[in-house]
């Protein structure tokens, strides 16, 4: 890797001659597929944008321009090329760099940026603060196609257009037209734009003109009426952007040509990209679903490690399983049919199947709208992607009490992911929801009774929430008990929901070795909570240790202490075990639970400490 192993600077990437740029691409490729191989990561995205992020770096200063990456997990390139290269082994690692960009990592990444829609209108605000404060820098937004499907990204370039605020928005488009009246004309036009002759000439007409704004304004308007005659407005246009493109993303001098002229027109520009994922890697460019997140592989061959059946497969199932019965139901996701378990339920029952793209506010209002119309929507979602729901949730769903079920994956700990994907808050946020029911299965079994019981026991808006993953050794079926006592013991109360029952088990077990006495209480509805049995245990044992995959404000743990102060229940002991503020970052959810003391042993310890303190005088 000759070229790469030069370039330790930004300087030395623009010092690159252009002739070595597409052999720069191909050792680019060839380190990344290298290295998601051992660590796993989003390894599709990434080779379809290694041409358009190596013009984004010779022609914008990463350190002092402000490149903004929509989603982030397109951003491994940048990462490379900025000076983490060296760290790469450690690629989502436990104390390695993030998976997404991330300010504390490097000056480089200007925003957090681990979910997708929003990069338009943090540009538009850096923009604002850059007039504002008379700063010298310029603001880029490289947004997937993907990404285009959230309305977020709508409101901000309609802001950017109206503002005339100087903004570059690349459109990574890699799979889906957005704009559908790009035509033959306007893809001549493109070429001819994209000629550094018409640079130039564009340049000197700007500034010839610079004094007589009276005829530049009239034959700007000449121009566009012209070009409004010949070609069909295109969205873009109509929001104000100068609209450039399509280019070919993996031709780099045409990509740099044209990031060129948008940083030189000083007007809101949108670059169209034309990339293929998963480019440079025969099975990624084939598969490139199966390929936009990995774990571990053979480079050689492509193949991943065997599947395990999981929650989300669990829960497709189920849907299935249902819906052979009820032409009513419905399942929803949002650009996770496959993430969800539902790519074959939408095979099977392709119309009771509703693919919406990055659009949870959208679906959520969607599906109070099927259930106020007599049917029964089921919206399977990544607990940190129904963050971005919330507004519908409390308005259209709760206040209505229509009944919507939330099958929300992905809850509590994911790992590698990291901070931006974490479930921590799921069960925080849908407890300020009017009417939410909040169901925590602990096995597979638990899953599919609690979801059927979802649909057709319960009404208003019930939320079944499941970890990602498998099942641990728990696998029995106790849905039919809002809470439910596992294990006696007289010295301590270990209350757990979800899949958080299996370590408290394991240290119950562990501890009675030691002569501690450890009573377990599951709670299979975390909302609303079901407690007296917890608070006849806690007034017999004294002694509380609450076990969550879950930030503390509105745990379980939180309200019982809550109840126990109105009831007067004094406690020799309490402690909390869950996910404290909710900011958790990447690692395997293994080394997350131990660094936590959510793992048995840390279980165990935080019970023999509570057990062994004094009881207070």
């Amino acid at each position: 890797m000759n070229i790469l192993q030069r370039i330790e600077t930004n300087e030395d990437l623009r010092a690159v001659d252009p002739e070595e740029i597409p052999q720069l691409c191909r050792e680019i490729r060839s380190f990344l597929i290298e290295k998601v191989s051992r660590t796993g990561g989003h390894l599709a995205s990434n080779l379809g944008a290694v041409e358009l992020t190596v013009a984004l770096h010779r022609v914008y200063d990463p350190y002092r321009d402000r490149i903004l990456f929509d989603v982030g997990h397109q951003s491994y390139v940048h990462k490379l090329l900025t000076g983490r290269r060296d760290r790469f082994d450690t690629l989502r690692q436990l104390n390695g760099i993030s998976g997404f960009p991330m300010p504390e990592e490097s000056e480089a990444d200007p925003f957090l940026a681990g979910h997708a829609s929003d990069a338009v209108s943090v540009a538009a605000g850096m923009a604002r603060a850059r007039t504002l404060l008379k700063g010298d820098y310029d603001v880029v937004a490289v947004v997937g196609d993907g990404a285009m499907t959230g309305g977020l990204c709508y409101e901000g370039l309609c802001d950017i257009g109206a503002s005339r605020e100087p903004v570059v928005v690349v459109l990574n488009d890699n799979g889906m037209s957005i704009n559908e009246n790009v035509g033959g004309v306007a893809k001549m036009l493109s070429r001819a734009r994209t000629r550094p002759g018409y640079f130039r000439f564009k340049k000197a007409y700007r500034r010839f003109l610079k004094h007589m704004p009276w005829l530049y304004l009239f034959l700007h308007r000449v121009k566009e009426n012209l070009k409004k005659t010949l070609i069909p407005q295109g969205i873009f246009d109509d929001m104000g952007f100068e609209y450039i493109g399509p280019i070919d993303g993996h031709d780099e001098s045409a990509v740099e040509a044209a990031l060129r002229w948008g940083k030189a027109l000083r007007v809101p520009a949108l670059i169209h990209v034309v990339t293929q994922k998963g480019r440079g890697y025969l099975p990624a460019e084939q598969y490139p679903e199966q390929y936009h997140g990995v774990n571990a592989f053979e480079p050689d061959t492509g193949l991943q490690d065997d599947f395990c059946e999981d929650f989300s497969a669990c829960f497709g199932e189920t849907m299935i399983r249902l819906a052979k019965s009820d032409p009513k139901l419905c399942a929803v996701t949002a650009a996770m049919e496959r993430g969800t378990g539902l790519d074959c339920f939408a095979r099977r029952f392709p119309k009771q199947f509703v693919e919406l793209g990055i659009a949870e506010g959208h679906a959520v209002a969607m599906c109070a709208g099927m259930a106020k119309q007599g049917i029964t929507p089921v919206f399977a979602v990544y607990s940190s992607f129904l963050q971005r729901s919330f507004d519908m949730l409390m308005e259209d769903v709760g206040l209505m009490k229509e009944h919507v079920v939330l099958a929300v994956d992905r809850a509590g700990l994911v790992g590698r992911d990291g901070v931006t994907h974490q479930g921590s808050f799921d069960i925080a946020y849908l407890s300020a929801v009017p009417h939410m029911t909040i169901l925590a299965p602990s096995s597979f079994a638990e899953l599919s009774s609690m979801l059927e019981k979802a649909v057709y026991q319960l009404s208003g808006p019930v939320a079944v929430r499941y970890p990602r993953g498998s099942e641990g050794g728990f696998k029995d079926d106790t849905s039919d008990k809002n809470t439910v006592t596992l294990r006696s013991g007289k010295d301590v109360t270990i209350v757990c929901h979800g899949i958080t029952v299996n370590q408290a088990l394991e240290a119950a077990e562990c501890l009675g070795t030691e002569g501690i006495s450890a009573r377990v209480i599951k709670v299979n509805r975390v909302l609303p909570l079901d407690a007296d049995e917890i608070l006849d245990s806690l007034r017999e044992t004294g002694r509380l240790v609450s076990v969550e995959d879950a930030c503390r404000a509105m745990s379980v743990g939180s309200r019982l202490l809550e109840l126990c102060a109105g009831q007067g229940i004094v406690l020799k002991g309490v402690c909390q075990l869950d996910l404290g503020d909710g900011v958790v970052y990447h690692g395997t959810v293994e080394q997350l639970c131990s660094q936590l003391g959510l793992d048995a042993s840390g279980v165990a310890a935080s019970v023999k400490e509570l057990v062994h303190e004094k009881d207070p005088a």
